[in-house]
């Protein structure tokens, strides 16, 4: 956590190089309007101040991404909006003779940002102004590879892709920008633009109760995950083979396909991303691309675990093109499944049916893994997990051997059926589970599936593999507990 005294410092290496960039600024438009052109650069005959070497967050990142004069520049250009958007004030200076804004300075007019809102243009001006050896030297800084946007330091928004190339909006990254003020890490937030969200789970590895054949498939991704540099670099898979490892969890809901795709991140050390396809599909042609390009340069850079859940929304047959947006949306799915392929981290994609799937897009898979509903022994683990030793308490006449034998639930099912008896008990003195809170909690989840057909109208305790009335009413302060007292 960033304390006090880092801010303060923070703030002192901040100042010196906005004071900086503002003398490169005045020289810069006196020159200009002047009709001079210095014979030297600018940034030789002002040099940046040298940050002292403290944690500060502003120093550390500037030393540690090695940035050279331009590329500083450049950065403060774009943190100034931030922080002191009045420095950029002097390029509202109009041209008197067309009555309009400079050419040369670039920039854009925000929707209720009141200050100036730099361009490539405007930090070219500033590097080299009408010098066109100059402008040629410095070109570089602004190619999409260039480490300010490759590592997701900048970022570039063309609003028209038919004008020139600088006169994209070029902005600080929201991770950058808070790890530049304040120094704490970023999670972007879910928003149209970004159409992912951080996911984790506080269960552990050996938590995982899958079926064995999918647990051996799942082992198998884990060591790519942990071993891909290995694999990919020092192995030379690379020559052979496409970047990215692409896999397919198939099985109904509850089975833990999301809490499997949380725990190889964690396992491997990598976050973990939920992308929401069904709520990114937009009506404006290419604006879904374009979301999604953001969502997968960010991915890239910081290794991401892409997680894409119920795919079968974008991901299923691909129908023929009748209309405008039929074409669209078939265009939307192509993009994003050459996006996928050629994302060199690793990509887990989640549906309920498999046979929803597009058979060309499933030979794009290295594996694809069935999560079947748990058998009686798998069960009666998750009944263990979630209701053992925990610190609620649960009467001992329950019996979790026969639930897992009497009851094809899922895991999800269970934990449902937790959460609903451990409401029911909250409030009851002694605030115990008995088996009747369970076993509603049962039925509950079966009603849901459709398995207890004219439940709501009939004795359902009869209808059920178990009839809990023998159980009712035995709950005396003098019971065992399962859990600890």
């Amino acid at each position: 956590m960033t304390t006090l005294d880092q801010l303060s410092q923070n703030a002192a290496c901040i100042e010196y190089e906005l004071a900086w960039f503002n003398t490169i600024l005045d020289q810069r438009i006196k020159l200009y309007f002047e009709d001079k052109q210095p014979t030297d650069d600018l940034l030789a005959l002002f040099p940046p101040p040298e940050l002292p070497d403290t944690d500060a967050p502003y120093a550390t990142i500037v030393h540690q991404l090695q940035l050279q004069s331009a590329e500083r520049l450049v950065l403060s250009l774009c943190l100034i909006s931030h922080l002191k958007p009045h420095l950029l004030d002097t390029f509202f200076i109009r041209n008197q003779n067309l009555d309009r804004g400079y050419t040369e300075f670039g920039g854009l007019t925000g929707n209720s940002h009141s200050g100036f809102l730099p361009t490539c243009e405007t930090a070219m001006f500033l590097l080299a102004a009408d010098n066109l050896y100059a402008r040629l030297q410095y070109d570089h800084i602004f190619q999409p590879q260039h480490s300010l946007f490759a590592q997701g330091i900048l970022t570039l928004d063309y609003p028209h892709l038919n004008e020139p190339p600088l006169c994209a909006a070029i902005n600080l990254s929201p991770e950058y920008r808070q790890r530049l003020i304040t120094g704490q890490p970023y999670t972007p937030a879910f928003t149209p633009e970004f159409p992912a969200q951080a996911i984790t789970t506080p269960l552990d590895w050996d938590d995982l109760v899958l079926d064995p054949t999918a647990r051996q498939e799942i082992e198998h991704i884990l060591a790519w995950a942990q071993n891909k540099e290995l694999l990919m670099e020092q192995w030379q898979l690379k020559q052979r083979i496409k970047p990215g490892y692409r896999t397919l969890f198939y099985g109904p809901p509850g089975t833990g396909k999301t809490l499997t795709a949380c725990l190889l991140g964690k396992k491997a050390g990598l976050p973990v991303f939920r992308v929401e396809l069904s709520k990114i599909l937009s009506k404006y042609i290419g604006e879904t691309e374009k979301s999604l390009a953001r969502l997968f340069d960010q991915a890239q850079y910081h290794d991401w675990i892409l997680f894409f859940d119920e795919a079968d929304s974008l991901f299923g047959k691909r129908i023929e093109s009748q209309s405008s947006n039929d074409r669209a949306a078939n265009q939307q799915v192509s993009y994003l499944l050459q996006r996928i392929e050629d994302y060199a981290g690793l990509v887990i994609l989640a549906t309920n049916l498999q046979s929803h799937l597009d058979s060309a897009f499933a030979r794009r898979f290295q594996s694809m893994i069935r999560f079947p509903k748990p058998n009686a022994k798998q069960r009666l683990q998750l009944w263990q997990d979630t209701f053992m030793d925990k610190p609620f308490k649960v009467a001992k006449d329950i019996d979790l051997k026969e639930l897992a034998h009497g009851y094809e639930l899922t895991g999800g099912n269970i934990i449902n059926v937790l959460h609903y008896a451990c409401i029911k008990a909250v409030n009851r003195q002694p605030s115990i589970i008995c088996t009747d809170d369970v076993i509603d909690g049962i039925q509950r989840e079966l009603q849901k599936e459709g398995k207890l057909a004219g439940a709501a109208n009939s004795n359902t305790w009869d209808s059920l593999p178990t009839n809990p009335k023998k159980n009712a009413n035995r709950l005396t302060e003098k019971s065992l507990w399962l859990g600890p007292s």
